[in-house]
């Protein structure tokens, strides 16, 4: 099996894949059509040309994931706005394109700010507070090899409760269907099948380049790094863990990157804690309407006929 270089996510009621510098995200809308949106995409690796730089090339790739990711939900959400707020908008028509210039000229700093935050709030949730609740053990425990042992432990645990917390949501449900269709779509390509509903119905809805194994290697990978920070200094401890962050995702992208790519033993090993992950919590078994969506984003930016002939892309 050749794996595809083609990765994507689950959007509301959609499913946005990427390839090279362009992206497609198609969206079942509440009419039960599929809208789908390609769109130019210029990743900070291609920008800055770190593409063959490990570690750099995950830190920024990690920035890219983000910044896509939360753009094509806001778009996905869109349709899904209320009917009072459509019936507003179509009362007040006259004034709409100069809303609408408006409302893109602010895209770019809503979108920043988003990121932003969204990163403030997972370093402090993963990150920050794990080491926080292990230095209630510093009383007890004076070795600091242990300490960053149960501080490991204590963000493995944080990060399962998140993960079982938001895999119980309803609305979180039907987004990791739409994740296993994701999947099971790229999987079909990738075993050379003809992509039809059906056929990638029949395929797995794991896969080891998952952003779920991603996120998974990332609290594995700062057990061993904050294991080696040894300053007495509280706030110094604070601030390299802060520093290490994008060490840590650079790190744990390169390990997703190798697992991805090949179907070794050691591969298999490293992969199936998160192929696990994903098996109970985010990932479902989609329908065949959401494996159709998904096909339509894929067709719309790549030509996996070409793929299975052995060459890629459009």
């Amino acid at each position: 099996m050749r794996y595809a270089s083609i990765g994507g996510q689950a959007v509301i009621e959609g499913v946005m894949m990427r390839f090279g510098d362009e992206y497609a995200v198609a969206v079942r809308k509440p009419d039960k059509e599929i809208e789908v949106k390609r769109a130019p995409y210029k990743s900070l690796v291609s920008r800055l040309h770190v593409g063959q730089i490990p570690i750099l090339r995950g830190m920024f790739s990690f920035l890219d994931s983000m910044i896509l990711g939360i753009s094509t939900l806001t778009y996905s959400a869109s349709f899904y706005d209320d009917e009072e707020e459509e019936g507003s908008e179509k009362a007040q028509s006259g004034d709409k394109k100069e809303k609408d210039q408006k409302a893109d000229s602010s895209f770019g700093l809503v979108m920043a700010l988003t990121v932003v935050i969204a990163i403030a709030i997972a370093v402090f949730l993963f990150m920050l507070t794990p080491y926080f609740i292990s230095t209630l053990f510093g009383r007890l425990i004076k070795s600091s090899v242990l300490l960053a042992v149960i501080e490991g432990i204590v963000r493995l645990a944080v990060f399962l409760l998140y993960m079982i917390a938001i895999s119980r949501t309803e609305s979180m449900q039907r987004v990791f269907m739409y994740h296993g269709a994701e999947h099971k779509t790229i999987s079909c390509i990738e075993h050379g099948m003809e992509l039809t509903p059906e056929n990638a119905m029949k395929c797995s809805r794991l896969h080891k380049r998952c952003g779920t194994s991603f996120l998974l290697f990332v609290m594995l990978v700062s057990i061993v790094c904050f294991m080696f920070i040894r300053t007495d200094s509280h706030a110094m401890r604070i601030v390299l863990r802060l520093v290490l962050v994008p060490v840590i995702a650079g790190i744990s992208y390169e390990f997703i990157r190798l697992a991805g790519k090949t179907d070794s033993t050691a591969s298999d090993i490293l992969s199936a804690p998160g192929l696990m992950l994903q098996k109970y919590f985010t990932t479902r078994e989609p329908d065949l309407d959401m494996l159709e969506v998904a096909i339509a984003s894929i067709e719309a930016i790549y030509d996996w006929r070409g793929f299975q002939k052995g060459r890629e892309g459009l």
